[in-house]
């Protein structure tokens, strides 16, 4: 969704459960009601809103969306400046969009872990695209969302406010290279891949 196509997951197992949305990234009407209508259409409680980062592609829709549900809004503690910062993030990128600063409600810190539908997710802090960007590693499905850490046969960009290639570098292989091969990789922009992949074939690592 949006311009920049962000892709935007709601993690839920069946019909009338819980379901966690995350980088509610909506800009227009449409993206809005599109999220909506699945999530009453499968009569889903929303538990909480995760956000990978807070730059304005992935995090746009967030107050909206938890206001709606009446949930929080939950990111790392070093994405506040870009949450706060989000209306100079619209002016910067020539977006017509209404914009206002985020609050983030609740701080996720590494190894903290999020239940749903008897399955943990677990924070991992992955910095370099942004300075407290996450990752969401959710060992029994063999998922990890990366948001714009790591793109198949690529990586995240490092040249926007608090961008480290080398701290990307460094995060990328040590806790996401790691994982079992297997394991999918759902990223913020682009197609999934697997672990196993981007060790063969990424250019950066």
């Amino acid at each position: 969704m949006n311009p920049f196509g962000m892709n935007c997951y709601i993690l839920w197992n069946v019909p009338g459960g819980e379901c966690i949305v995350v980088d509610p990234g909506m800009m227009q009407d449409s993206e809005r009601e599109m999220i909506t209508s699945f999530i009453d259409g499968n009569k889903l409680t929303v538990k909480c809103l995760l956000l990978t980062h807070c730059h304005i592609d992935h995090a746009c829709g967030a107050r909206w969306l938890a206001q709606r549900y009446g949930v929080e809004i939950e990111a790392g503690a070093q994405e506040c400046v870009n949450a706060e910062n989000m209306p100079l993030q619209a002016q910067r990128f020539g977006l017509k969009i209404d914009s206002t600063p985020l609050i983030i409600d609740n701080v996720l810190s590494e190894g903290d872990i999020i239940t749903l539908a008897g399955e943990d997710i677990k924070v991992l802090e992955t910095p370099g695209h942004s300075p407290g960007s996450l990752s969401f590693y959710i060992a029994d499905s063999g998922i990890i969302i990366t948001g714009d850490v790591i793109f198949q046969s690529s990586i995240g960009r490092t040249d926007l406010l608090g961008g480290s290639f080398t701290q990307l570098i460094e995060v990328i292989k040590t806790k996401i290279m790691t994982l079992p091969a297997d394991t999918i990789i759902v990223p913020g922009h682009g197609d999934t891949t697997t672990v196993a992949d981007e060790r063969i074939y990424n250019p950066y690592l």
